[in-house]
């Protein structure tokens, strides 16, 4: 039975669809204003992974994630880039066509359904009239507001309480709020900017698109919302009670979280500017490394990135692709892969959790006595193609030109170490690491 972390339970439970063999699977996606970074990479792999773990155990999955194509940030970045708000459509097309690129390198299966908010105004129009009509959303000034006192169970997926989330929020002296914690749904604007509703001219809030886009293309009730772990509040919290306000259903059955990339010791952030971009980072690695370096660690716990062990990660998968260079992918169905004895404890990782770091373990434990057994190393190889979608091709190293700009980096480093300055040599080489030079050291005499 495959076991999952529930962020609403919070536990490990036994998966059990709504519909026998079939599953709603939503996740939110990105809100292209800029390029996708390895956070994304390491989130939208998590969950391919998950949906092609379903796809094998024989589910018939329905995926469906979204864009965020109106957003502060676009407007700010248009208006940056273009002296322009209203240009943000055009910044959200290059955003968008970028990352479905770099989605495909890291060979993440599209989903289903890929809705962009922009073409379902309508749509969240109705849903918020819906939740006004029943008394859970109220107007003010042209904005409307949902009203968390009307929803008993707010705080329910991420274990906060209400009175002290009250105590701790911000109150503006212009608030029209009737609660410090209700959220926007809808956001006036000028007249004659952006659409029009009920409510005069505006767009939506941030929580309010990916209820109404789960609802019409899953339903009121699915089985499973992902995301990664800074979503759970508020994002997560004001789609379940938007979502549970308007059916009166529960929405989603399982919460799935992905743990956050940091870097020493530091979430990713724009203001700490420590982003990595996918863009940026495939110029120096095959995009089937990166995914395998993600895939190296549990979905759900932290990760901290390093470039080391990304060297680390490169080799490792480089001998996988050799061994497995000319095993054909199996086309076993999932009972008779766990007649094979070493593929069962790898399926028995899996079922546990995702636990992708267990399955490695027994993997490479057990390479000598698969490159014995041709049916079994075909098996395994169905599993890391198909469940974990690695490629296992041959991958070419990538060459750097020593620029003037690195050879005195180097020469730099050489400098620190001889003086005994290792902190100062290790930035250094983290930097190389970073321009996709990896430097190998001789023992210091």
């Amino acid at each position: 039975m495959f076991q999952i972390t529930n962020t609403l339970s919070g536990s490990k439970q036994s998966f059990k669809s709504i519909q026998p063999n079939k599953v709603k699977l939503y996740v939110c996606g990105v809100t292209p204003y800029d390029q996708s970074h390895i956070g994304h990479g390491r989130s939208y792999v998590s969950f391919d992974v998950l949906q092609r773990w379903l796809k094998f155990l024989g589910y018939d999955v329905s995926y469906c994630r979204n864009y965020t194509d109106i957003d502060d940030k676009l407007l700010k970045k248009a208006e940056e880039q273009f002296r322009d708000p209203l240009r943000y459509t055009e910044l959200a097309d290059l955003f968008i066509k970028q990352y479905q690129d770099e989605m495909a390198a890291l060979n993440c299966q599209a989903p289903n359904y890929e809705p962009r908010v922009t073409e379902h105004i309508p749509l969240i129009i109705k849903f918020i009239a819906n939740l006004i009509e029943k008394g859970h959303a109220y107007q003010a000034n042209g904005d409307v507001y949902f009203s968390i006192a009307s929803f008993d169970a707010y705080g329910k997926l991420s274990k906060q309480q209400i009175d002290q989330l009250r105590a701790g929020a911000r109150v503006d002296q212009n608030e029209i709020k009737k609660d410090p914690l209700d959220f926007a749904l809808w956001k006036s604007e000028k007249e004659g900017t952006f659409w029009k509703s009920p409510w005069g001219w505006g767009r939506p809030g941030w929580h309010i698109e990916c209820s109404a886009l789960a609802s019409k293309y899953l339903g009121d009730q699915i089985d499973i919302h992902g995301g990664g772990r800074d979503l759970i509040f508020p994002h997560h919290e004001n789609e379940v009670a938007q979502s549970e306000a308007r059916s009166s259903k529960p929405f989603a059955n399982y919460w799935i979280h992905n743990g956050l990339v940091r870097i020493n010791q530091e979430k990713m952030s724009k203001s700490l500017g420590n982003i990595l971009s996918l863009a940026q980072m495939f110029e120096k690695y095959d995009p089937m490394v990166l995914r395998y370096y993600f895939l190296q660690h549990h979905y759900h716990s932290p990760m901290e990135f390093s470039f080391e062990d990304l060297e680390g990660a490169q080799k490792s998968y480089k001998r996988l692709c050799r061994i497995f260079e000319h095993a054909p992918v199996g086309t076993f169905t999932f009972e008779q892969i766990k007649q094979f004895p070493i593929l069962y404890k790898m399926l028995d990782f899996l079922q546990d959790d995702l636990n992708t770091t267990g399955m490695f373990g027994v993997l490479f434990e057990n390479l000598d006595a698969l490159q014995k057994d041709p049916e079994q190393l075909s098996a395994a190889k169905q599993i890391l193609h198909d469940v974990l979608g690695l490629r296992l091709e041959p991958i070419s190293d990538k060459t750097v030109a020593i620029t003037p700009e690195i050879q005195q980096l180097i020469d730099e480093r050489e400098k620190a170490r001889a003086e005994k300055d290792f902190a100062r040599a290790d930035q250094i080489r983290d930097q190389l690491a970073q321009m996709g030079v990896v430097i190998k050291d001789k023992k210091m005499k």
